[in-house]
């Protein structure tokens, strides 16, 4: 028998009636509970032991308002039917009304239904459960894969005192993260918005949000357009935010030092196609600082034109870019590449066109270029620093990593990271504003804004990336990056810091002006 019952079961192969299939709580880093089961109650018929059908169904249709009447009187019509569901998951009232009825040959079973106490908070992490409570999405169904199912269905689960399941979750940080997002899905009239904060040691999700999106306690009637999980299982070019990524490839093969420069003085022309820097850019030969802190695609380019297409392409694929991403939730879509990378393809790809990946697995990638350089898999569960590093794989060299952390913290103070700056908690990163593809050609007025941070950027231990899609604010036209994603990091850091016992450091901080090794 599947976990659960279905329709038309043969009584004596259902359940006794004081025995009813339960799933494990599941609860957040701290104890605090985000899905549980409730007693409930379900009506069942007996077809044959139906004396009058049509009043049967009058009956039935008294209390229960939104009754399939038709289905109902097929059903009960059906007399070789030994067994079939009339109403699942009824409340008491109903069952007490019911019973009012008098109808020979209907009965009730005990059942469980899932309960999720912070509705939609963390949907698409938590996913949901089917009628018979059996995992269809996110850690419910990560939890059913990991052999709940198979217990469920030899019965190993009926009225047992099950394990709870502890997730990475932060749920206060959880709360934060999707209020913020839900603002900016309102604020900045976006199509979508979403975020992910991540711990740079252990590679655990605090917290992740993409709206629109659903109550689990009853998805079919929420979903719509928010069964998207768009943080892992939606793929984006990612703008700008890519510049960081080549930047440390770049810096990592030795071949570019902080301490060069670049001509940028005018357009750069690849077989046919031509370079430029939005909005004009500065026209001037560019140190490499200043190509970050100015988002300089002509810089970009010439940077990467130097280490070579297949250089570039090692180097993304070891950042985890390029291939599906690694972890428990089964919704993860995997990234698209060109299939034959050309000149021109290397050179869009370094400034975060060409390539499409997921916002979680890009912040993965930015965790590694900032904890020292090793890159870990994100987790929805608790994992140490010690497993962690254990399972990680080095991806760049320190001297690096302290690089890509200059120029977030950079770019974090005078550059287009402004608008995320927290007093005392030196938050650094990089924007995204990327022209989004409309039947095969860019389009300039629909942007996907993305900002990768990571804080204190002196000592980083979390990274926080958010993204808001299509943003459509108004006469003011604020669709960059700079004045939608970035404050959104400003938002969530300013309230989650406090929680996260990260204290507030006000100053300079400690970190020189380059680098050493630069």
């Amino acid at each position: 028998m599947q976990y659960g019952v279905k329709d038309d079961v043969v009584p004596g192969t259902l359940p006794p009636l004081n025995a009813v299939a339960s799933r494990p709580n599941i609860l957040d880093r701290n104890g605090q509970l985000l899905a549980t089961d409730v007693r409930t109650v379900s009506m069942y018929a007996e077809p044959y032991k139906i004396v009058d059908v049509d009043e049967a169904v009058e009956k039935l249709a008294t209390v229960i308002t939104d009754l399939d009447m038709k289905d109902v009187y097929s059903k009960l019509s059906e007399k070789r039917s030994k067994f079939t569901w009339i109403k699942r998951q009824l409340t008491p009232k109903q069952q007490g009304q019911i019973l009012g009825l008098g109808i020979p040959g209907v009965g009730f079973r005990p059942e469980m239904r899932r309960f999720y106490p912070g509705g939609s908070t963390a949907a698409h992490i938590l996913g949901y459960v089917d009628i018979d409570n059996r995992g269809v999405a996110g850690m419910e169904r990560f939890i059913d894969l990991q052999g709940f199912s198979d217990l469920s269905a030899a019965g190993l689960t009926l009225g047992a005192d099950l394990e709870p399941v502890t997730l990475s979750i932060d749920v206060r940080v959880q709360n934060v993260v999707h209020d913020v997002v839900l603002a900016a899905l309102k604020n900045y009239r976006s199509k979508a918005a979403g975020a992910v904060v991540l711990d740079v040691r252990t590679g655990e999700v605090l917290a992740m949000a993409s709206v629109p999106d659903f109550d689990p306690n009853d998805p079919a009637a929420t979903g719509t357009d928010g069964w998207l999980n768009r943080m892992s299982n939606g793929t984006f070019e990612m703008g700008s935010t890519f510049k960081t990524f080549s930047m440390a490839l770049a810096l990592d093969t030795g071949k570019v030092t902080l301490n060069d420069s670049f001509d940028a003085t005018k357009p750069l022309r690849i077989g046919g196609f031509t370079i430029r820097d939005s909005h004009g850019g500065m026209r001037r030969w560019l140190t490499v600082p200043e190509i970050f802190r100015y988002s300089s695609n002509i810089g970009t380019a010439k940077m990467v034109d130097i280490v070579g297409v297949e250089v570039q392409r090692e180097y993304l694929t070891k950042f985890g870019l390029l291939t599906r991403m690694q972890t428990e939730l089964p919704e993860v879509k995997s990234p698209s590449q060109p299939r034959v990378w050309k000149k021109i393809n290397s050179i869009t790809i370094s400034f975060g066109h060409g390539v499409s990946t997921t916002p979680l697995q890009t912040a993965v990638a930015g965790a590694a270029l900032v904890n020292g350089g090793l890159l870990v898999s994100p987790t929805f569960l608790p994992r140490s620093r010690a497993e962690a590093t254990a399972a990680g794989q080095p991806v760049v060299k320190a001297s690096t990593s302290d690089a890509i952390r200059y120029l977030f913290k950079l770019n974090g103070e005078q550059g287009s990271g402004r608008s995320a700056d927290v007093p005392g908690f030196h938050v650094g990163g990089k924007t995204g504003t990327a022209d989004k593809v409309v039947n095969g050609r860019y389009d300039s007025r629909l942007n996907f804004n993305a900002f990768l941070a990571a804080f204190p950027i002196d000592d980083p231990q979390y990274v926080v990336l958010t993204f808001c899609d299509e943003p459509r604010t108004g006469e003011n036209n604020l669709t960059m990056a700079a004045q939608t994603a970035a404050p959104m990091v400003r938002d969530i850091v300013g309230r989650i810091a406090p929680m996260l016992g990260v204290e507030p450091r006000f100053g300079n901080g400690n970190m020189q002006l380059y680098p050493q090794d630069y």
